[in-house]
């Protein structure tokens, strides 16, 4: 259990490379890949072990983004239904905003492919 365990998400559990990686802009693919599966088996895991009713993974990066510890890791939380998980706010962004966000974002993927 972690001091920052939201009430009734009890159980949490954090995936962390032995090998040391700031935040996700550091971190290697096939790294990346192994995390994400060991987070799935977890995931299953919790489901089974717990009965909660879905999971949510997080992973913050730079101040801005909440992150406050300087090693990459991936939080693996039950969810339970009403169970008041921090939330991130589900207005939608109307179309236009959305669609210059995309076509920003594409120019650099491309870029960086």
């Amino acid at each position: 259990m972690s001091l920052h365990d939201p009430p009734k998400n009890l159980g949490h559990v954090a995936v962390v490379p032995n090998e040391h990686f700031e935040n996700i802009y550091d971190l290697p693919a096939p790294v990346a890949a192994k995390i994400h599966e060991c987070a799935r088996v977890v995931a299953l895991a919790m489901k089974s072990a717990y009965g909660c009713d879905g999971i949510t993974l997080r992973q913050n990066n730079e101040p801005t983004g909440g992150q406050d510890v300087w090693h990459y890791h991936l939080h693996i939380y039950p969810r339970y239904e009403g169970d008041n998980f921090p939330r991130v706010e589900k207005e939608v962004t109307p179309e236009e905003q959305r669609v210059d966000c995309a076509k920003r974002l594409r120019e650099h993927l491309v870029n960086h492919a």
